[in-house]
């Protein structure tokens, strides 16, 4: 009698084995653990990370944004000149807020990249140190760049100007928008 069959058998006083008198299990259905692509279905992207999250890229993000939509929907919203005032001290706060992070960043990781050259050049690492020097130089062009802009911004000039335009823009448009659909569409 083989292994298994001892589990099979009926036993001698006529019972059957309690594995079998119990009440059988359904199956459980394969969609319960397994999620299933259905054709069709888009797979959500992957978000690729940034190698420097506050970077100056943080900074262009913030300075290539669509400012004239913003602006235009903003006078759709509220059509007050003071509403624009407002916005535009909004929005230079948070660019001087974008150039701070930036350059808080900068400064931060200039500190952590002087202990690494001065900690690898006492291990007599020359081509890291070599790296390192390179990593550092591009960090401190970046620093000067971000300077400069917050410079511009100060005097109303550059790309840090050009979004207080270009909201401005916007948000006269909306307005002219909204004097054409309520006022010069009408027929008298």
């Amino acid at each position: 009698m083989s292994l298994f069959n001892i589990f099979n058998r009926q036993r001698l006083n006529g019972h059957q084995h309690a594995m079998e008198t119990g009440s059988t299990i359904p199956d459980i259905p394969e969609t319960t653990f397994i999620e299933k692509e259905t054709p069709g279905q888009e797979q959500p992207e992957e978000k690729v990370v940034a190698p420097l999250n506050g970077g100056i890229h943080l900074l262009y993000d913030f300075l290539d944004k669509n400012y004239e939509s913003k602006g235009y929907n903003d006078a759709l919203i509220n059509p007050d000149a003071t509403h624009l005032e407002q916005n535009v001290i909004a929005l230079k706060n948070d660019l001087e807020r974008s150039i701070r992070k930036v350059k808080t960043f900068y400064e931060d990781f200039i500190r952590q990249i002087n202990f690494h050259i001065s900690s690898r050049s006492r291990s007599g690492m020359i081509d890291t140190v070599e790296e390192l020097t390179i990593k550092k130089e591009i960090a401190e062009s970046h620093i000067l760049q971000v300077r400069e802009i917050e410079e511009q911004a100060r005097v109303n000039e550059g790309v840090g100007h050009g979004i207080i335009i270009s909201y401005s823009r916007g948000f006269r448009n909306g307005l002219a928008a909204i004097s054409s659909h309520i006022i010069l569409n009408k027929n008298f």
